[in-house]
């Protein structure tokens, strides 16, 4: 499938959720502050739907704030499970129809269950992959949260600085 497919299938997702979104295309990026200022948002604005795996073929999403990672142990006891894992790039563009960095819920084969952070209500625009690399659709917080039915909690932390 290619990019402009993919492209496709999440904006009519994103059109069939009813909410109001702006659909960016800045070409591909090399960091997350290039990635902010090419949407015109803060860094912590930009998040990363990221895939986790809690069994044999049971996924789920999570949406992480720039400069924020899962902490896992939070979220295995937000979800009640002793394991999870991160599928591999192949496994999730799989299940999601989606390249890594392109991931996004809207028109994601299957409609997974979704985790957001809990600093991501309120927030104001933020923006999300959509489809295509260096692609992306900017729309309200708190519609993303609401038409998702995502389940929020604090599921992150600061990324760890470079090298460490």
């Amino acid at each position: 499938m290619t990019g402009s497919e993919t492209e496709e299938r999440a904006r009519r997702g994103l059109e069939a959720s009813g909410i109001a979104f702006e659909v960016t295309r800045h070409g591909r990026v090399g960091s997350l502050a290039e990635a902010a200022a090419a949407r015109g948002l803060s860094p912590h604005q930009v998040l990363k739907t990221l895939v986790v795996r809690r069994g044999e073929g049971d996924f789920l999403f999570v949406l992480v704030p720039g400069g924020r990672a899962i902490h896992w142990a939070r979220l295995r006891a937000f979800l009640g499970v002793n394991r999870l894992s991160m599928p591999d790039a192949d496994v999730a563009r799989e299940v999601t129809g989606y390249v890594r960095g392109t991931i996004t819920p809207f028109g994601a084969l299957t409609r997974w269950p979704v985790v957001a952070d809990g600093s991501i209500p309120g927030s104001g625009q933020v923006s999300i992959g959509a489809g295509a690399p260096g692609v992306a659709a900017t729309l309200d917080a708190d519609d993303l949260v609401r038409v998702l039915g995502a389940q929020v909690a604090d599921v992150t932390e600061p990324d760890p600085p470079s090298g460490a």
